[in-house]
């Protein structure tokens, strides 16, 4: 499952001013016209679903009740694509 506020360098308590912000300052730098990298595309497109979900307050509560419930099924599993996700930013 995809962190999307990872994505977006947010955390969950973002608002909406947040949340647009961050995909706007995101989609810039990720966006394929822009940026020539290989992984530009695939990561403009991850940013883009994001925005899609967390904008939209009925998809957001569905995602954050289900992302709550993995948290708290598998922890461990969920630690780890976290600093995954974040580790692979970084390098």
């Amino acid at each position: 499952m995809t962190d999307h506020y990872a994505v977006l360098n947010l955390r969950s308590s973002a608002s909406l001013a947040d949340i647009k912000k961050a995909f706007r300052q995101q989609a810039s730098i990720h966006h394929p016209d822009r940026n020539a990298a290989p992984e530009a595309a695939a990561r403009f497109r991850s940013v883009q679903e994001a925005y899609d979900v967390l904008s939209d307050p009925v998809r957001r509560k569905a995602y954050d009740d289900n992302r709550q419930r993995n948290l708290l099924d598998s922890p461990l599993d969920t630690a780890r694509e976290i600093w995954a996700a974040y580790f692979s930013r970084i390098v």
